[in-house]
């Protein structure tokens, strides 16, 4: 699954462990989630979208 987490965490000047400390994840979580190795759990995913407040899809999108 591609995601936009990345460009929108820099759009907030976070970094992965300000992100992970709002999501009550560890960096390491958020670097894999970023990176493509890991697709957060639909919980996971709606906390995210809450964080940044914007609709899951406008934050992740299905892969090829």
């Amino acid at each position: 699954m591609k995601n936009r987490l990345k460009v929108l965490r820099a759009e907030r000047n976070w970094s992965q462990a300000d992100l992970a400390e709002k999501l009550e994840v560890s960096r390491q979580s958020v670097n894999a989630i970023e990176t493509g190795k890991y697709d957060p759990s639909l919980p996971l995913a709606f906390r995210i979208a809450d964080v940044f407040e914007l609709p899951i899809e406008d934050i992740f999108q299905r892969g090829d």
